[in-house]
């Protein structure tokens, strides 16, 4: 523990560290700079210019009027009115002088939003972008100084395929990560505090901030009338239930699904192996619409247990007290149905990542432990289970968030045959099966309640990064390398 305070503390301490560097640096320039430095910071090009890198000093002015070009024609048309998202409805007027009805010059409140933050994230970049320029110019003047040799716009260039080549690779998925990541992210986060909801939705609508009201209402403070802390802690629950139970049966059944058939008691090993592998072949979508239709009210499973009377004898002992079994519609069935379900999808995906694992398994560790009287069980405890920790952790993290987020096994299996009789669920449209994330999916796609929706969104977002946060200080910063060597 004292291990992952001193990391994750290293970790934050070395960031900002960077952000101080990075403005000390900037401030060092601008003081000690020379004029053309110091007009860097009216006209970027400046200090190039006077270096006579005259391709830069075009490149970086083009630049400069690009964005304040972005800025007079585009930003401002959006960013005044960030601070309240728009203030004039849509409405019809008559136009005397075509005699035609026409819709007024309104505000579109996520056209405001999404832009204004576009804006935000241009201006940011060129801010980093200008503050760096600063920079360069002023060791350009420390290098001319110091009679020290200047390169030119080519040979510049020519070190963007060299020795700079990862810049020149990174730039694009960087950009990347922007437009379709980071935007979309900060788009959520925002959205989080506003009212957008189906009683607030653009254009014929207008939304604005709300503050923290969507996140008083998950946690308990939105009033007598709201019912969202209610579901959200259930559905919290049963997230966090799944993601567990998904993960471990899944994770612990491939690897010793993967001993089994690797044993040479085994008879016909890749005959069986291949059968698991036939699951992982058919679309996943396909195999649970199906096992929907078997696990029904009406399907074929619980016709089969009706006419040999288990239907029948779990009415009389008080398990069920309908004239079928609900696996997938009542709760308690359903939950457990939904996670054995998911080990008969999951595990050949494990035996096979198992499979090869185990094939590189240190193989004087085992023979040691044979020499020294360890049965097998103790093989597999103290040196098979670690050594696949060590190894799959990685995988094992990314397999847990994955659950959180596993939109497709909850939805194609309950959706059309779970219905919540929880007046309280329904009153939030969640139902005791959903996952946050098959949650947030019916707030926006079937009730357009985009406020609550992102703010159950941010909460995905916390869990995930805490846990793998955590758990990657766990699995594979405890220096462990050292024991496979």
């Amino acid at each position: 523990m004292a291990s992952e305070k001193k990391g994750a503390a290293a970790a934050v301490g070395g960031f900002f560290r960077a952000i101080g560097t990075y403005f000390s640096e900037f401030g060092t320039a601008f003081a000690k700079g020379d004029a053309f430095v110091k007009l860097s910071a009216l006209w970027m090009g400046a200090g190039y210019a006077r270096r006579k890198q005259y391709v830069k000093a075009i490149i970086m002015t083009i630049l400069e009027i690009a964005v304040i070009a972005f800025t007079v024609t585009f930003a401002m048309q959006y960013v005044p009115k960030f601070g309240t998202l728009g203030t004039v409805k849509m409405e019809k007027v008559f136009n005397m002088q075509t005699m035609k009805s026409e819709f007024n010059d309104y505000d579109n409140s996520f056209q405001i939003l999404l832009f204004s933050l576009f804006s935000f994230v241009v201006w940011a970049a060129f801010i980093v972008v200008w503050m760096r320029n600063i920079v360069n110019a002023y060791r350009l003047q420390l290098m001319e100084a110091a009679g020290e040799h200047i390169n030119t716009f080519k040979e510049d260039l020519h070190s963007y395929i060299e020795e700079k080549f990862h810049v020149t690779l990174l730039t694009l998925p960087v950009l990347g990560i922007v437009v379709f990541t980071a935007i979309p992210i900060l788009l959520l986060i925002f959205v989080a505090f506003t009212n957008y909801d189906q009683q607030h939705m653009p254009p014929t609508e207008l939304f604005t901030w709300t503050g923290f009201t969507n996140f008083l209402s998950l946690f308990g403070g939105g009033g007598l009338t709201s019912t969202f802390s209610y579901a959200f802690v259930r559905v919290l629950g049963w997230t966090l239930v799944w993601a567990f139970f998904a993960t471990f049966t899944t994770y612990i059944g491939g690897i010793l699904l993967s001993l089994l058939l690797n044993s040479k008691k085994t008879k016909a090993p890749k005959f069986w192996r291949l059968l698991f592998i036939i699951t992982i072949a058919v679309p996943q979508f396909v195999s649970l619409l199906l096992v929907r239709n078997f696990f029904s009210n009406g399907g074929i499973v619980n016709t089969i247990c009706a006419n040999i009377g288990l239907t029948g004898f779990l009415r009389d002992i008080g398990l069920v007290s309908t004239s079928y079994i609900p696996f997938l519609s009542a709760p308690g069935w359903a939950h457990v149905m939904i996670i054995i379900i998911n080990i008969w999808i999951g595990v050949p995906y494990q035996m096979l990542i198992a499979t090869g694992v185990l094939m590189n398994l240190p193989s004087d560790q085992l023979e040691s432990a044979r020499v020294d009287g360890a049965k097998p069980f103790q093989i597999f405890r103290k040196i098979t289970m670690p050594y696949m920790l060590f190894v799959t952790g990685p995988a094992l993290v990314t397999d847990f968030v994955k659950n959180i987020n596993n939109f497709n096994v909850i939805y194609l299996l309950t959706q059309d045959v779970y219905t919540t009789t929880n007046q309280a669920m329904a009153n939030s449209q969640a139902k005791e099966v959903d996952l946050l994330v098959t949650w947030l999916f019916r707030l926006t796609q079937d009730y357009y309640n985009y406020k609550m929706a992102s703010a159950i969104g941010i909460i995905v977002f916390i869990i995930c990064a805490v846990f793998t946060l955590i758990a990657f200080n766990r699995m594979i910063g405890n220096g462990k390398e050292e024991d496979y060597q």
